[in-house]
């Protein structure tokens, strides 16, 4: 489908001839994703539609206790230092952005009055600037007025590099102008075409000046509202205990009218995803459990126990590998996996190259995750028109033997291959969960057919999440040779998934491992392509150039991707949730309610 085609589609969905569902439909069929069809129609006027859950109860509160689980438990409430899942699903509850994504990749105000449009004077036609209105009358859980100025200072708080903040990718580049108490503008170095980063989603949780405004720079660790977080949200902060549990009350004065439903929240962090899942889906003990990492056969027993159900909802979430290219082993400068070492043998592109081979994602596909997941070997697999179609995958012994035969590694007496005295033998770490530890199995049993040694190492999953500087065991410090987990795409746009591949984002000692990229690979072509597709209003050619990023990495064989995963929740059956792929689990919190 060429531009003019779409252009006349668009024409008759502003003249009301043709649906906006049927135009979604219409582009998914030539491989354009609704998420994308969605900001086409955005940037064309059309207003976005809302498939965010139809809120039923008339009054706020009344709704008793919701008692969800998160087994992997939160350890600090600050969103712009949650570098897990975990903690940005905790912060949530709390803080809120200007917008969120739902389920269909639409931008759904939240302390915005609206989404930006041409129409409504927020966006600019050069892809140079947006401007928010905010939404009048909120207030902080305290009692004091949000305003402009905390979205100002949000973007300086995130923006200094002293702060160290994980969301500094999304705010060292801009300029914010407070234009009145309800309104700012966002000013960009050059054209942006994915203009909705800053201030929206998990990266836009907006912070109040009043409790942060001492704590900038290199004291943004000492914020006692890191741990006690007054936020906009519809629950207030209660207690919290790292590691453990989160309780918090209902927002009387919360900004949504009858919003929330539930009078408390009372969140249980530990454990592990079986006795989550049995939890909500067997006993009836909890409403809700989050990341039902689960094998397959065991979800299905648990199924028949009638209590709830799971809730299967798309993403461009990836399960992946990651070799270390840099040393984990010596220390430089306070710091081991320093970029200024070099493994000493998966620096090697065809040892790398035989342990991809060595990937039997079929089976892990297959007899572990069954419909959560697909086999995929691009980190990139959502939107469908960012995918690489050059990335496969293969399962073959056979040829990884030749791959290192032919590189001059061969086998010792003990069976493990060897080259100038370095033998080929690596830990492989990953949060402890059954079924990354039979996937750990399934590589590791490969892996000796090709003379390759594996020791599993498994992390206690709140310890392996944390983004603790003093932890040895997180997976940003990637203190091992291999490593294994699910990033999260946070977007319906694949541009800060891929920060993960840039020089700048490199995990380091001097960020406080807050970076991104936690492989410390950088390639100078990645670099080019992805600065060149955050400007690249040509939605064609930014796709290619998106591309070209994920295909450098995978094809060094630096990223391995495994599966691409779709958010897998428990729910009770009488528990009306709003789940999306593209945000937060708790993104719409306020809206769930019990029938």
């Amino acid at each position: 489908m060429n531009e003019n085609e779409i252009r006349n589609l668009v024409a008759e969905v502003k003249q009301g001839t043709l649906s906006r569902r049927s135009f979604i439909r219409t582009m998914a069929a030539v491989g354009i994703a609704a998420p994308i069809a969605s900001q086409i129609l955005v940037w064309h006027d059309v207003a976005m539609a809302d498939a965010t859950l139809p809120y039923k109860p008339a009054k706020a509160g009344g709704g008793g206790t919701l008692k969800m689980l998160l087994w992997q438990a939160p350890t600090l409430l600050n969103p712009h230092f949650a570098l897990g899942t975990k903690d940005q699903i905790a912060s949530r509850i709390f803080f809120e952005p200007l917008a969120g994504w739902d389920k269909e990749g639409n931008l759904i105000p939240c302390l915005a009055a609206e989404a930006p449009t041409k129409a409504n004077g927020g966006l600019a036609a050069d892809g140079m600037s947006v401007i928010w209105k905010l939404k009048r009358g909120v207030t902080w859980h305290d009692g004091k007025p949000f305003t402009a100025d905390d979205v100002v200072f949000t973007w300086q708080y995130a923006a200094d590099l002293a702060t160290a903040a994980y969301t500094t990718g999304s705010y060292k580049d801009i300029k914010v102008e407070k234009i009145d108490d309800h309104a700012v503008k966002v000013i960009f170095r050059a054209p942006t075409p994915f203009w909705a980063d800053p201030f929206v989603g998990s990266v836009g949780m907006i912070l109040p000046k009043h409790h942060f405004g001492e704590y900038v720079g290199a004291k943004s660790r000492e914020a006692p509202g890191n741990l006690k977080p007054v936020g906009t949200g519809p629950y207030k902060f209660v207690e919290f205990k790292p590691g453990d549990m989160i309780r918090a009350e209902r927002n009387p004065d919360y900004h949504i009218k009858n919003q929330p439903h539930f009078d408390m929240l009372e969140i249980k962090g530990g454990g592990d995803a079986v006795s989550a899942a049995r939890a909500v889906l067997q006993t009836g003990e909890y409403d809700f459990a989050w990341n039902m990492q689960v094998e397959e056969e065991v979800l299905k027993r648990m199924e028949a126990g009638g209590k709830g159900k799971l809730d299967i909802t798309p993403s461009g979430n990836v399960e992946f590998i990651i070799l270390n290219t840099t040393d984990p082993w010596t220390e430089v400068d306070g710091e081991r996996s320093s970029v200024k070492t070099k493994h000493p043998t998966l620096s090697d592109p065809a040892v790398r190259r035989a342990i991809n081979v060595l990937i039997d994602r079929d089976s892990i596909q297959k007899f572990i995750y069954g419909r959560a997941a697909i086999a995929t070997a691009s980190f990139v697999n959502a939107p469908k028109q960012f995918k690489s179609p050059k990335l496969k995958y293969e399962f073959d012994i056979d040829k990884a033997n030749k791959i290192l035969d032919d590189a001059g590694w061969t086998r010792g007496a003990d069976g493990i291959r060897e080259k100038d005295g370095k033998k080929l033998k690596y830990v492989f770490q990953t949060s402890t969960n059954s079924p990354r530890q039979k996937t750990q199995a399934i590589i590791k049993q490969a892996c000796q057919k090709a003379g390759i040694d594996i020791e599993i190492k498994a992390v206690t999953a709140s310890v392996f999440f944390s983004s603790d500087v003093g932890n040895p065991d997180t997976y940003s410090k990637f203190y091992a040779d291999m490593e294994m987990y699910n990033t999260t795409q946070p977007q319906p746009d694949p541009e800060r998934l891929l920060n993960q591949c840039v020089s700048w984002e490199i995990a380091t000692k001097d960020n406080k491992w807050l970076g991104r990229n936690n492989s410390r690979y950088s390639d100078p072509e990645a670099d080019k392509a992805y600065k060149a597709a955050q400007n690249e209003l040509d939605p064609v050619k930014r796709a290619a150039l998106l591309m070209k990023v994920d295909e450098i990495f995978c094809e060094a064989n630096v990223f391995l991707p495994l599966l691409s995963r779709h958010v897998v929740n428990a729910g009770a059956n009488n528990l009306m949730i709003d789940i999306s792929g593209w945000d937060t689990i708790t993104w719409n919190l306020a809206a769930w309610y019990r029938t």
